[in-house]
C-alpha cells in the first residue's frame, strides 16, 4: 500500500483552514468595519455639503423659514381683526340709527299734532310752544326732517297721492307739465335718506 503524502502544491487540511480564516473576516469584524465606514461617510457638523449633494431648499435656514411663517400668520390675524372691528363698528352704527328711527316713528303722531297746532296758530304765545320747539330741535339732531309742500313735483318715492283734484283757481300753484302736489294733507318725515313716512298729498295732473 502506497502512502500518499501531500505534495507541495496541495496544502494539508490545517494549512488550508488557516488560509481560509485569513481571507474571510469574522462577523464581528465585518460589522465593525461597516460601522467605521458609515461614520467616515458622515460629514462633520457645519461642513458644507459635498459636490453633487442637494442643499436645503432655497438655501434658507430652518429657523428663518419658521420665523417667516409665524410673521405671515400674525399679519393674517391682524388683517382679520381689522376687518372684524370695521364690521362691528358698522353694525353698531346701523343699530343705533335704527333705534333712533324707531323712537321717531313712535313720536310721529305727536309731531303731527304739533304741526297742526302751529298751522292753526294754537301755539302762538302759549306755554307749550317752547316745549314743542325743543322737541323738534332735539329730534332734528338725529336727522329728522319734515317735508312736503304745495307746488312740488309729485314723486312716488316721497309722496303718497290720496286724491286727484283740479288746479287751484287762486293761482297758489302754477300749472306745469307734470303731476304736481297742490295740497299737503299730512306732511312727510325722513331721517337722512330714509323716508319714515311719505307725505300724503292731493295732486293735479297736467292740463
Amino acid at each position: 500500500m502506497t502512502d500518499q503524502h501531500p505534495t507541495a502544491d496541495q496544502p494539508d487540511g490545517d494549512e488550508a483552514m488557516v488560509g481560509s480564516e485569513e481571507f474571510e473576516p469574522t462577523t464581528a469584524e465585518a460589522a465593525l468595519e461597516a460601522e467605521q465606514a458609515a461614520v467616515a461617510g458622515q460629514a462633520p457638523a457645519g461642513e458644507a455639503p459635498a459636490a453633487g449633494e442637494a442643499a436645503p431648499s432655497g438655501g434658507a435656514h430652518p429657523d428663518t423659514a419658521l420665523a417667516a411663517e409665524r410673521l405671515s400668520d400674525l399679519q393674517r390675524l391682524q388683517a382679520e381683526y381689522v376687518n372684524y372691528k370695521r364690521r362691528v363698528d358698522r353694525d353698531r352704527a346701523v343699530v343705533q340709527e335704527r333705534a333712533a328711527q324707531s323712537v321717531i316713528e313712535a313720536l310721529l303722531p305727536v309731531l303731527d299734532d304739533i304741526h297742526a297746532a302751529r298751522e292753526h296758530g294754537d301755539l302762538e304765545g302759549g306755554p307749550f310752544a317752547s316745549i314743542a320747539d325743543k322737541l323738534e330741535t332735539t329730534l332734528g339732531k338725529f336727522g329728522l326732517q319734515r317735508y312736503g309742500a304745495a307746488g312740488e313735483e309729485f314723486d312716488p318715492n316721497l309722496h303718497e297721492a290720496l286724491m286727484h283734484t283740479a288746479w287751484p283757481q287762486d293761482g297758489s300753484v302754477a300749472s306745469s307739465g307734470s303731476t304736481t302736489v297742490v295740497q299737503v294733507l299730512q306732511p312727510g318725515y325722513r331721517a337722512g335718506e330714509q323716508v319714515l313716512r311719505a307725505a300724503r298729498v292731493a295732486v293735479a295732473d297736467p292740463e
